[in-house]
C-alpha cells in the first residue's frame, strides 16, 4: 500500500492485532454479504476472523460469540469486541 493511503487508525490496529488493512477490508466486505441470522454463516465468519488475526478460538468461545451475534447482543466498539475475543485467553 502506498503512503498516501495509509491511515493512522489502521496502523494502530495492525500494531495491536498484526492484521493488515487489506485483510480488514476483505473481512468487512465478506461480513457485509453474510446473513448474520444464520448460525452456520456466523460460525464461518468467526473462524475467518480468527484465522486472519491468528487467534485460536475455543469451541466454548465460538459458542458464546455465536450466541451474542444471533441475539444481536454484540457491542459495536472495537475495544469491547477485542475483549470478547481475548477474554480468558480464547477459552
Amino acid at each position: 500500500m502506498d503512503e498516501k493511503n495509509k491511515n493512522p487508525l489502521f496502523d494502530q490496529i495492525q500494531q495491536k492485532t498484526n492484521v493488515k488493512q487489506a485483510d480488514l477490508f476483505k473481512l468487512a466486505q465478506s461480513a457485509g454479504k453474510t446473513d448474520l441470522k444464520n448460525e452456520q454463516n456466523v460460525r464461518q465468519l468467526i473462524r475467518q476472523v480468527a484465522l486472519v488475526a491468528n487467534v485460536q478460538v475455543s469451541k466454548k468461545k465460538e459458542d458464546e460469540l455465536v450466541k451474542a451475534i444471533l441475539s444481536n447482543n454484540v457491542p459495536m466498539d472495537f475495544g469491547t469486541l477485542s475483549k470478547m475475543f481475548n477474554k480468558n485467553g480464547g477459552n
